[in-house]
């Protein structure tokens, strides 16, 4: 799928349908660190880094649960609006901007360009992220 510009600032990178309900899909970023695409059973969609904070696992093959997504790896409960893990875990993963427009999913362009390790600092609520390389 060829990008589509909603304005300067945010990128189509899929439609709705693209994501299944109570499910992920990937996005590619240029530095090879993909973003997870979640689409709750409200039809809202979030987006993280595909990468659990504790071992690096892919979010994105996940289980989706009310506003939740389980790590595949250890079961890490991560919130999907902010990338933050339950207690008793500790850590976060960096969170993404998402607009719906109609059935178009966009993200921002400057956030989808950024490298990983920008993100890293400010990911979760302008703390630095721990995360897993």
């Amino acid at each position: 799928m060829s990008a589509v510009v909603l304005d300067a600032a945010w990128t189509a990178v899929c439609t709705l349908a693209d994501i299944p309900a109570l499910g992920a899909r990937r996005v590619r970023r240029p530095d090879g660190v993909d973003i997870a695409l979640f689409r709750a059973a409200s039809d809202r969609v979030y987006a993280l880094l595909d990468r659990c904070p504790h071992k690096g696992g892919p979010l994105s093959q996940g289980i989706v649960f009310g506003e939740f997504v389980a790590c595949p790896l250890h079961n890490w409960t991560i919130r999907l609006d902010d990338g933050k893990a339950q207690a008793p875990d500790e850590g976060c993963t960096p969170a993404f901007a998402v607009k719906v427009d109609g059935e178009q999913v966009f993200l921002r362009r400057d956030q989808l360009l950024a490298p990983t390790a920008a993100l890293m600092t400010t990911g979760c609520g302008g703390a630095a992220c721990t995360n897993a390389a």
